[in-house]
């Protein structure tokens, strides 16, 4: 029996366990093995999805300039452009170039408008609101209404729903009624507009300035046209009170 011990397996260092040696006749080389996980390359983590949908929701809003026009409000221009935080975000971003009445808004105002829409979109929306507002006026030209008070106001509340101003048949009978009594020819030669020069006429007894400033396009430029008149003056408490129905007294 051989002796205990005597082909004894050598120890190996931990530093040469699970290496391969590479013979050049010369001198070994010992390659160390590497694991699976050490010979890929780390993956980088990936951003949260909140961070990622957040990013694109904030890369899809830009910045446009509306350039404004008669009977153009906060409210109508954030919706025509989806602007994100609505009408009030709208008068925030441009309280100096509207001043401290948001519901007054001038005309060729340049304003800086966020939009959630993509490049084209809102030019292509206000195409189709053009050609749609284009076939109502057709469709209300061939309507016949009453040549009285009722039917004027009818018209008009028709010719205003076409433009976007505000104001109701009882908000426009309450105010012709104070100003006018109804009679489409009624002149003011005795107050302080009629000293300067500038008398008040028709049903809601706008001065010629106003009604001028105020007038509605596919209207008579006549101020004593009953509907001329009530669109104009609508147009006008529309800016001024945000609507005639607003108007309770001397506007």
């Amino acid at each position: 029996m051989a002796a205990r011990g005597k082909h004894r397996r050598t120890r190996t260092s931990p530093l040469t366990r699970g290496a391969v040696v590479a013979g050049t006749g010369v001198a070994a080389l010992a390659l160390p093995l590497l694991g699976a996980t050490t010979a890929s390359a780390a993956q980088p983590a990936k951003a949260p999805a909140t961070a990622q949908t957040t990013a694109q929701a904030a890369a899809q809003v830009r910045s446009v300039t509306h350039t404004t026009v008669k009977g153009d409000t906060l409210y109508g221009i954030a919706d025509k452009y989806d602007t994100p935080g609505g009408w009030r975000q709208l008068y925030k971003d441009n309280r100096k170039a509207v001043g401290d009445n948001p519901r007054l808004i001038h005309q060729g105002v340049e304003l800086k408008v966020r939009t959630a829409k993509k490049a084209g979109t809102a030019s292509t929306t206000a195409a189709k609101k053009t050609t749609q507002s284009v076939a109502q006026a057709t469709q209300a030209s061939v309507k016949t209404y009453a040549n009285n008070l009722d039917g004027w106001i009818r018209e008009a509340l028709d010719i205003m729903a076409q433009k976007g101003i505000p104001g109701s048949y009882d908000g426009i009978y309450r105010n012709v009624m104070r100003e006018s009594s109804g009679n489409p020819q009624a002149i003011n030669n005795w107050d302080s507009n009629a000293a300067a020069g500038t008398p008040s006429k028709g049903l809601l007894q706008t001065i010629d300035p106003t009604f001028q400033a105020y007038h509605v396009d596919g209207t008579s430029w006549d101020p004593y046209d009953p509907v001329a008149n009530i669109t104009a003056a609508c147009n006008y408490a529309a800016a001024r009170y945000g609507s005639i129905d607003n108007v309770f007294g001397a506007y």
